[in-house]
This record gives structure tokens, C-alpha cells and sequence, in this order.
């Protein structure tokens, strides 16, 4: 019998098969009871819909059972599985699956009216419900057949994420990187069959998907899944059914601490909660802390995983602003621009190597070929190792914006201002702000015989990028700084934005003071 991942599932069916696997909204599904519903889905996606090896399996949803049902399924045949992003815009969405060439559409009940409508712009693309794909029937036996050709080197995740030149990349995930992924997790966590997982991040990211709810199932552990991050639900969660770990991202953290159940929640069960997706600000860890509930570090990314560098809780406490070590199957080198390894405390980009690293970018081999380079994966991240081994990230050497654990690229949003009319240029950058981490602000520089304002701006993104990516502040300027190659030089942007919000605290509307002006 050839491996896949699903025999995680199989296993603990033989061992523990009235073990909770998985709580949702009043539903408990035992491991046999979620290896019936993967073994009747496979045979549904495989008898029904004509999906083997190599086939791109998309869902759109909130979190639910089923995307991990359709998951495990996928494995069984060799398919893919494609969780699309429901934040964002359709036009987004539709890209993504004629790029993916998606066979079939899963939607949730809340996405059915969308889901339908996406598929009949991509050619090939069916969409269906959750309960089309979970019919049961007379055909449906307890043993779906396998391609012999499946195995662990077989791909099994297809998860989008947004490229530096304004098209989301599809990174590539066999069935081997999930499996070493779980196994960093394991012990970056000490999972076992004891533990109870509290999902609230959405699993169309792979921090949601693969930090904990993977590695969890694994182990044989029992996962309760949240539809989607409400802080009144995860602060109910934790107090009536005591889970021992969960994951979020410095703005959910934030959230929780603002809620006003936050200070009479017993997080007594709770033994460590993981955070990362970007730097993360020591007061966002010390509201965990000063309730003495172990804040640990992960460093990854959508191509590795994501687990690729962590802290332990024995480190949680003393290492407060280090991402940790390198993950047990994942190896890293810091080097210079030549490629060469800095030395201790110096700075340089952070390269990847491991089983848990993407295989290849979807259709993309120039993005393949410049991200993986002598079997190394370049993360494009600026960092530095201490003297005891500890990572620490200090820079970005792309301009990825970091909101809320959402990745936004500023391409993508100067290719939406570049079409406006009464733009000579434009450029976004993002900012520090204390609830998001990050937000994009635009500055541009306007055709003096045009009328623009702040709104004008804005609505030129409506329907065109999802809401979370639309700037959050609009400056003027005559001229975008730039160097001798043209080059937008982003950083004394970044410099003049820090200067104008220092000293100004109120523009007024048009009123310039030094070189730049807010927009209203």
C-alpha cells in the first residue's frame, strides 16, 4: 500500500476510534466517524466528479470539518486541494482559479450564491455544496482504490499567496511537506494525544490549516473548530471546554485583550499560545504573559509549511522578540548579497532548506527558479542569529505589508492607482499602526489639472482588492523620491510618512506642510 497522509487518520481509526477528532458548532466527530466521511468524499470527488492524481479540488469557506474531510481526501487520490482566500475580491478569486485550472468548487452554505458565480466564469469549473460531495451511496464502499503512483512526493496543497509583482503565486505543498510540517510542530509544541486544539485562524492560510489543526490530527488529538475568529466566541471556547493550545496572530491577541471578558477568563488550560505571520511587538506578548500563559514564536511562511523556525516554552519567557531556532527538519543560513554566510549578529537574507518547503511554484518557473536556488529556499527576509543559536527578524527585504497576518503587497495596490486617471504616479508603503501591526498608505502624485480627494482614490479599489488591502491613509506629493535607475526609493517614503504623522496631528484639508500632504 502506498503512503499518504490519510493514513494519519486510518490509524488512529484502528487505535482510538471512539477518540473526539473534531468539535464544530455542537457537531463531535470521532476518528472513525472522520475517516467514514473521508473515505465516502473521496469516492463522491472520485466516481462523481472525475477527480484523481493531479486534479485541483478548490474550497471556499469559512472554517468547517469538511475542509478537512476534503483535505484528507485529496490525499487518498492524489489531488489537490485549493482553500481559496473568502476575504478576497471576485475578481481576485476567479483569478486564482483559472490560474489553479480548478475542476470543482466546494462552498460552505455562506459562500454557495459566490461559489456558483465564480464557476461559471472559469471554464471546467463545477461548483457544489458541502452536502453534494458528502452523498452517501449503495457504490460507496469502505475502501476507496488508490493510485499506486500516490505517495508522500505527491502534491497535495495548492495555497495562493501574493507575489511582488501583483499576481497572487501558487505555492505547491506535497503530501512529504505536510508531513514534516506536523512533525516540526510536534515538537516545537510537545503535541500529543492529550491535546486539545483551539482553531480560530481561517485554514485557507496555512498558519490557520498547518501551525496546530494538522499536526493535532497527527497526533490524535482533538481539534474544535471556530467558523471564524470572533473574540466573545474563542473567550467561550476557553473557558467552557479548556483547550490546551491555540494560534493567533498579534491582532487577534489585541482583540481579545480588548474584550471585556478578556480579565475574567481563566486561561489556566491553556499551556502556550503560538503567534508570528510578522514581527511581533513585545506589549503583544506580554498581555499573555502577564497572565504567565507561555507566548511561543513561529517563523514560516506560506512555501515552508509554515513551520520552519520556532521557540519552546522553556525559551517563551527569556527569548521575548526571537523567532527561535531552526525548526527539527528545517535547516537555515543567514548570507550577504554574495550568498556568503554573515557571521554571529550580523545581519543578512534567511535561506530555508527542509522537506517542509514548497515544491515548486504552480505554472511559474522563473518564480520557482528565483525562489529555490542551489536547494535553497529564499525567504527574502532580513535577520540575524545570536551567539546561542536564536533567530531574530528585523527587516523585510520585499515590501510585503503585514496587516493583521494578511499578506499585502504594494504592487498589487499601484497597479489598481496606475490606472486611475488624474495620477502622474503613485506608490504604497506600509506604516506601523497599533492594532494591525501594518497598514498600506498610498502616496501619489496628481495631475494638478485634476480634482482628486481621498475618496476618489479609495473607490478606485472597490470590488477590485479585497477590503483589507485598500490603503488606509492617502498622501500627496509632487515628486516620488527615486534613485539614479529610477527606482522608487520606498524607504525615505517610508522616513518622510514617519516625519509628516510625528508632527502634524491634524492637516488640514489641502494645507501642505514640507513635502507631503494628507489627502481628504
Amino acid at each position: 500500500m502506498s503512503q499518504n497522509i490519510c493514513q494519519w487518520i486510518e490509524t488512529h481509526a484502528d487505535f482510538v476510534p471512539e477518540k473526539l477528532a473534531v468539535r464544530f458548532e455542537g457537531r463531535e466527530i470521532t476518528y472513525r466517524e472522520l475517516l467514514s466521511q473521508i473515505t465516502q468524499t473521496a469516492a463522491v470527488l472520485k466516481d462523481v466528479y472525475g477527480i484523481g492524481r493531479g486534479e485541483r479540488v478548490a474550497y471556499l469557506g469559512f472554517n468547517s470539518p469538511e475542509l478537512l474531510v476534503l483535505l484528507f481526501a485529496c490525499a487518498r487520490l492524489g489531488a489537490l486541494l485549493l482553500p481559496l482566500n473568502w476575504r478576497l475580491a471576485p475578481l481576485e478569486q476567479t483569478y486564482i482559479l483559472e490560474n489553479a485550472v480548478a475542476r470543482i468548487l466546494v462552498c460552505d452554505d455562506d459562500h454557495k450564491m459566490i461559489g456558483h458565480q465564480l464557476s461559471d466564469k472559469v471554464p471546467g469549473c463545477v461548483a457544489c455544496d458541502h452536502a453534494d460531495i458528502a452523498t452517501v451511496t449503495d457504490d460507496v464502499h469502505d475502501c476507496v482504490d488508490r493510485d499506486p503512483k500516490v505517495d508522500l512526493m505527491t502534491p497535495v496543497l495548492l495555497v495562493y499567496t501574493s507575489g511582488t509583482t501583483g499576481r497572487p503565486k501558487g505555492a505547491v505543498l506535497t503530501q512529504q511537506a505536510v508531513l514534516f510540517n506536523a512533525l516540526n510542530s510536534v515538537h516545537m509544541h510537545d503535541l500529543d494525544i492529550s491535546d486539545h486544539i483551539l482553531t480560530a485562524l481561517p485554514m485557507f492560510h496555512v498558519g490557520g490549516l498547518n501551525i496546530q489543526t494538522t499536526p493535532a490530527l497527527y497526533v490524535g488529538a482533538t481539534v474544535t473548530l471556530q467558523r471564524r475568529f470572533e473574540p466573545a466566541t474563542v473567550l467561550s471556547a476557553i473557558r467552557d471546554l479548556r483547550p490546551t493550545r491555540l494560534v493567533l496572530v498579534p491582532a487577534t491577541i489585541m482583540a481579545l485583550a480588548e474584550h471585556p471578558d478578556f480579565k475574567r477568563t481563566d486561561f489556566s488550560s491553556i499551556r502556550s499560545v503560538t503567534t508570528g505571520s510578522t514581527i511581533v511587538q513585545k506589549s503583544v506578548i506580554d498581555i499573555f504573559h502577564d497572565r504567565n500563559v507561555p507566548v511561543i514564536q513561529n517563523y514560516g511562511l506560506t512555501e515552508t509549511g509554515p513551520v520552519a523556525l520556532f521557540l519552546r516554552i522553556d525559551d517563551a519567557f527569556s527569548r521575548v522578540g526571537s523567532t527561535g531556532r531552526g525548526a527539527l527538519h528545517t535547516r537555515f543560513r543567514i548570507v550577504d548579497d554574495e550568498d556568503r554566510d554573515v557571521p554571529t549578529g550580523q545581519s543578512g537574507e534567511l535561506l530555508l532548506q527542509g522537506s517542509n518547503v514548497l515544491l515548486e511554484y504552480w505554472r511559474d518557473p522563473v518564480a520557482t527558479r528565483q525562489a529555490l536556488q542551489d536547494g535553497w529556499f529564499r525567504t527574502g527576509d532580513i535577520g540575524y542569529c545570536d551567539s546561542d543559536g536564536y533567530v531574530y527578524i528585523n527587516d523585510r527585504k520585499k515590501d510585503v505589508v503585514i496587516s493583521g497576518s494578511e499578506n499585502i503587497y504594494p504592487a498589487e495596490l499601484e497597479h489598481v492607482l496606475d490606472q486611475m486617471e488624474g495620477l502622474i504616479e503613485a506608490a504604497v508603503v506600509g506604516m506601523p499602526d497599533n492594532r494591525w501591526g501594518e497598514v498600506p498608505v498610498a502616496v501619489i502624485v496628481p495631475d494638478s489639472a485634476c480634482d482628486i480627494d481621498k475618496a476618489k482614490v479609495l473607490s478606485c479599489f472597490d470590488g477590485v482588492l479585497a477590503r483589507f488591502k485598500h490603503p488606509k491613509a492617502v498622501f500627496s506629493i509632487d515628486v516620488l523620491p527615486r534613485n539614479v535607475m529610477g527606482k522608487v526609493l520606498k524607504h525615505e517614503l517610508r522616513q518622510m510618512l514617519t516625519d509628516e504623522m510625528s508632527t502634524q496631528a491634524d492637516l488640514g484639508a489641502g494645507r501642505k506642510r514640507g513635502k507631503l500632504a494628507q489627502v481628504f
